[in-house]
């Protein structure tokens, strides 16, 4: 791997990164002013370059902000993340404006130092993936092992004229499929012509596919020549080919067969020179049995199947599609290209996208335009992922402690973690230091447990009471913390009540444990919000009516 460059006149500076990243296996070289780090860019083989380049702003022999200017000028690839004692607005934005990966004021937390040195070298790894894919296939990308597939079918296929049936969720880019079959076939200097017959209506689909003669009907004022004609000698695309109407399906099964067919209204055979690759989300078998897709035409197509994986399917291409989109997006809509978090792509990857490529797509459509930031952070993502996420992994805010503290793994923090690292927060405590957070952490959970039992907040397994039997306990619910990792022992707990309830012959488990869990929710709002329900139902998330209902049913006094 190749050094990450470091460049600050200040040695103390200079030798605390070098010690951190090496602790990582990152190797390192450093430098005191930028004058020397151009020289030295000037010497180096272009294959040796640092991926990551780390600069102070204000030092001798020059500007770190020049130097940025410079690097992106003649060697765009680097990632540079800019560092100063002198934090301001107007540094801030000539870093941003002048493509810096990161600012990064000082004094800096180390471990957050070096979380964004490996959070630079993701995506620099991530573009250089993007950008071969690219380069090789500009239709497509993917490395999942599914995709790879594809890939070899489309390969064995680009000799052949034979009849393509693709099938696959909506979305899924079957029509990307198609225009690749294409553009590897012998026909690849002929037209692609595509139609979506479940878009035409019934009574144009047969004139669009094959023409129609002057007069052929009212309004055919002049011959017009059909998508079969277009496509001479190229490739006839036919997506959702499961919609077509069943009369067509007859005149499809006649030029598929013969390769003759007649415009709408004609008398003179016409012969086709097509390739036909049809397209669908529907299960054809099953439209078959139903009486409405023609079998003979189901087999006719069904020459060579390609099955078209959905975006589920092949989560591990989700990162560098993200980073495609995203960079394909800030062009089209004429906008500055934005990052986006480690964690919040980690998100992305849970999230099942019932839409595919497609919807993947429209998302980082949408997070161009509406992220305020210039990377892209778990909270800004659209409320259908949030809503997943929270409904299936918790709180949100797991992935971003995630992202934010190198020793705890973003699998490993819980809510209850969420909870101890913002109490640290308020007393100051440096949380992301691996050398304080095993004592810190559970000595700020201890307080936060201590004020909750001293306000009265109840009892079950969403209380401290439940989870601590006096102070002892409060040290033992983290007798399992080590190396960074937190053991969810509240989680524990309600395990335990659920096993004593359902021990003891209770047929109503869930609704005791859901009242508890809902009265406890509510409660804490109220005491948030000093008593003002609307306010702690718009915290929740629920509706004004829900809060007073809930309130209502579960006899809590406000």
């Amino acid at each position: 791997m190749n050094p990450i460059w470091i460049v600050d006149d200040d040695q103390s500076i200079r030798f605390v990164l070098e010690k951190a990243l090496l602790r990582e296996e990152l190797p390192t070289r450093s430098f005191t002013n930028p004058r020397d780090v151009l020289k030295a860019l000037d010497e180096t083989p272009t294959e040796q370059y640092p991926q990551v380049l780390l600069s102070d702003i204000r030092m001798p022999g020059g500007s770190g902000l020049e130097l940025l200017s410079e690097i992106k000028l003649k060697h765009p690839g680097i990632s540079v993340i800019i560092m100063t004692a002198f934090s301001d607005l107007d540094s801030a934005v000539s870093s941003f404006q002048g493509g810096a990966f990161e600012y990064l004021p000082k004094p800096f937390d180390v471990p957050k130092a070096v979380d964004l040195v490996k959070r630079a070298l993701e995506e620099v790894n991530a573009n250089s993936v993007g950008v071969s894919s690219t380069q090789e296939t500009p239709e497509m990308l993917g490395q999942a092992p599914a995709m790879q597939d594809v890939f070899r079918v489309i390969g064995r296929l680009s000799q052949s004229n034979v009849t393509v049936l693709i099938t696959g969720e909506s979305g899924s880019g079957k029509e990307l499929v198609a225009r690749a079959l294409h553009k590897h076939s012998q026909r690849s200097n002929g037209t692609f012509v595509a139609i979506n017959t479940a878009a035409i209506p019934k009574d144009l689909l047969e004139s669009e596919l094959f023409g129609h003669e002057r007069g052929a009907f009212t309004g055919a004022q002049t011959m017009r020549r059909g998508r079969f004609e277009q496509a001479e000698g190229g490739t006839l695309f036919l997506d959702e080919i499961g919609d077509m109407p069943f009369d067509l399906q007859t005149r499809l099964l006649r030029v598929l067969s013969d390769g003759n067919y007649y415009r709408v209204g004609g008398h003179t055979s016409i012969k086709a020179n097509v390739r036909v690759i049809a397209a669908t989300h529907q299960d054809l078998e099953q439209r078959v049995k139903d009486g409405a897709f023609r079998e003979d035409l189901f087999h006719r197509l069904n020459v060579i199947r390609l099955r078209l994986p959905a975006l589920r399917e092949r989560k591990e291409d989700i990162p560098v599609l993200t980073h495609f989109f995203l960079k394909q997006s800030a062009v089209q809509l004429g906008v500055d290209p934005k990052r986006i978090s480690a964690a919040a792509v980690s998100v992305l990857t849970d999230f099942p996208f019932p839409g595919n490529v497609r919807q993947l797509e429209n998302i980082c459509h949408w997070l161009s335009v509406m992220t305020p930031s210039h990377v892209i952070e778990p909270k800004d993502l659209p409320p259908e992922v949030l809503e997943f996420y929270a409904q299936h992994k918790g709180s949100i805010h797991a992935a971003e402690i995630g992202a934010g503290l190198p020793q705890i793994s973003s699998e490993d923090v819980s809510l209850t973690a969420h909870v101890a690292s913002q109490k640290a927060s308020a007393l100051a405590l440096p949380e992301s230091s691996s050398d304080v957070v095993p004592s810190a952490f559970p000595a700020a959970l201890h307080l936060s447990r201590v004020a909750e039992r001293d306000q009265g907040l109840g009892s079950g397994p969403f209380s401290s009471a439940s989870l601590h039997n006096g102070d002892a306990l409060a040290h033992n619910e983290y007798a399992g913390f080590e190396g960074g990792h937190v053991n969810t022992t509240w989680e524990h707990s309600l395990e335990l009540e659920a096993q004593a309830l359902l021990t003891s012959g209770h047929n109503d488990v869930w609704d005791i444990l859901s009242r508890k869990f809902e009265a406890k929710l509510i409660q804490t709002a109220l005491s948030n919000t000093k008593g003002r329900r609307i306010e702690a139902a718009l915290k929740l998330g629920i509706g004004r009516n829900t809060i007073t209902r809930k309130i209502q049913e579960l006899g809590i006094e406000d």
